[in-house]
């Protein structure tokens, strides 16, 4: 991983452009801890803040919620990835589905978010409601939010088999990934026996088999796509997964044979063709021709070999602009995408699957973490974070730019000079033992100082769950969702820690939802030479939500041993 320089060119965000919501939630979260009242997010002069920022400062109490001690955290805002939902369902034709890539960002609140197309609340009496209004302000009628989750591991088919029992629907489920084990199978035909609608991306001839034996055995039929990898894929994006050797789908030219292998396997259904080649497209032309080419593709085939055409998934791909100011970046042109599907003919009883994943989520959520350095080597200045990689991956693993906003943290409890920088570049490093811990360089700043918080906007997807959390055994950020209430303030919706002790911290969410992810305990037993380890999860959900004068409540539990 290389992380790119700025050579200095860019500036640090100004507070002005960091999301509301985080910024509402710090506060809270600083007045809170430690019984240091003096301790305050400083707003900016109110000229050059917006009416959504000034209002994350106004009557915001401190909060007994879960927080990190030096911060360190993800906030994410339910309402603008309910809005980004809400605008993609407007936007697609009807024979679109949107299955929302789990992988992204797996988060509870924010699945429910997603899938209620609305950031108010989780549960069936509010997802069963009227309306609902959403972060434009506009109102978003129920029914708006995606049509299912994209998953590919057991714990994202139990994390969409939980949310839809939240939200009061029944549970539609696309599984992909290349690897499927016979656990996951089973998993998989389990769900589908339970009632989940349930299609299966397959790989290879050996999947196929294995799904095949796994389902025969459960007596339940499974139907699936067969997951192409196109001789040429004509895309840009950050990620290539087709058109070149890849452990990913099927060889185009291989197609015609796994069919006829299908066709020898009673327990499998083929019900179409599925296609993910590139992830983080910005061209929206250019992505418009790949969707119309795998449905030529698929229809041709599905002709040719007696197929019945049901389904025709063209996997995710639809990318972000992470870098806009230093690479002239703009966002995807989802209505000239739109307008070009509507006008794209589609073979009549064809249900064509979208699986987007940061394209949704990305701008929902930040990641801060607290200054606990600022130190100064060689010509350089570090500013260090009670964080890191092991947090926050993607910039580095993609080697983009990512920019970042300092928030001003008036309070210096200590007794010794309060280390700092002003006016030049800085690079960003975490707490890790290895120098690949950098998040990002050459960073011009107004100033910093010990104790401050950095904030990355643009970081609700492959954020927490992509980070690699185990190295050195730090505690893993706080996870919270923010949502906005009636007044256009915010709301506490959630908030999620999982220590080292496998207890976790959950707070009150003023007038939302309080209930816990996860904890964690991890066994091992040793006799003589042997050594064994297991993993034991546990997930407790408890939800209380208040609308009016009613008063609903859930509670679910779910271990999973590995």
């Amino acid at each position: 991983m290389q992380l790119p320089p700025s050579a200095g060119r860019l500036h640090a965000l100004p507070v002005s452009r960091l999301p509301a919501a985080t910024l509402h939630w710090l506060r809270g979260a600083l007045g809170a801890r430690g019984g240091a009242p003096g301790r305050s997010a400083h707003p900016p002069d109110a000229p050059t803040a917006s009416a959504a920022f000034t209002g994350a400062f106004t009557g915001v109490q401190p909060f007994a919620g879960a927080y990190a001690d030096p911060i360190s955290a993800y906030i994410y805002d339910l309402d603008v990835a309910a809005g980004n939902a809400a605008r993609l369902k407007a936007a697609l034709p009807p024979w679109a589905a949107i299955f929302y890539a789990v992988k992204a960002n797996g988060y509870p609140p924010v699945l429910d978010a997603l899938a209620a197309g609305h950031g108010h609340g989780h549960g069936a009496q509010q997802a069963h409601s009227a309306q609902h209004t959403g972060s434009t302000g506009r109102s978003l009628p129920t029914g708006q939010g995606v049509d299912g989750f994209e998953v590919a591991s057991s714990h994202e088919i139990q994390l969409a088999l939980d949310s839809a029992q939240r939200i009061g629907r029944p549970a539609r489920i696309v599984v992909s990934g290349p690897g499927k084990s016979v656990p996951l199978l089973a998993t998989l035909v389990e769900a589908a026996r339970a009632g989940a609608e349930m299609t299966v991306n397959v790989e290879s001839p050996g999947e196929l088999r294995r799904l095949n034996h796994v389902a025969g055995r459960a007596g339940r039929q499974i139907p699936v796509t067969l997951r192409v990898n196109p001789s040429r894929v004509a895309l840009a994006g950050s990620l290539r997964m087709g058109g070149e050797a890849s452990a990913f789908g099927i060889p185009e030219a291989d197609v015609p044979d796994v069919l006829a292998i299908a066709r020898s396997l009673p327990w499998v259904d083929v019900a179409g063709f599925h296609v993910h080649a590139v992830s983080g497209n910005l061209d929206a032309a250019a992505h418009l021709d790949y969707v119309r080419w795998c449905l030529g593709y698929a229809a041709d085939t599905a002709a040719a070999h007696g197929v019945d055409l049901r389904v025709v998934d063209v996997g995710g791909g639809l990318g972000v602009p992470f870098e806009p100011d230093r690479r002239g970046e703009c966002p995807f042109d989802l209505d000239a995408f739109a307008a070009g599907l509507r006008a794209t003919p589609v073979p009549a009883g064809v249900r064509v699957l979208f699986e987007p994943g940061r394209w949704l989520v990305a701008d929902c959520g930040a990641y801060a973490a607290e200054v606990t350095d600022v130190k100064h080597a060689h010509g350089t200045d570090f500013v260090v974070l009670r964080g890191g990689i092991h947090h926050f991956q993607l910039p580095a693993s993609w080697e983009i730019v990512h920019n970042f906003g300092v928030v001003a943290v008036d309070d210096w409890p200590y007794d010794f000079p309060r280390p700092d920088v002003a006016g030049r570049p800085v690079t960003v490093v975490g707490e890790l033992c290895t120098p690949e811990d950098t998040l990002a360089r050459d960073i011009t700043v107004d100033a910093v100082r010990a104790g401050d918080i950095v904030v990355f906007p643009m970081a609700g997807a492959y954020g927490y769950e992509f980070a690699m959390q185990g190295f050195l055994g730090h505690p893993p950020p706080v996870r919270v969702a923010v949502s906005r209430d009636s007044g256009g303030g915010f709301t506490h919706v959630h908030t999620s820690s999982t220590h080292h002790t496998g207890s976790t911290r959950h707070g009150p969410a003023h007038g939302g939802s309080t209930y816990t992810v996860s904890s964690t305990h991890t066994s091992s037993t040793s006799t003589g030479s042997a050594h064994t380890s297991s993993t034991h999860t546990s997930s407790t959900h408890t939800s209380s939500t208040h609308t009016g004068g009613s008063h609903s409540t859930w509670t679910t539990r779910r271990d999973e041993r590995t």
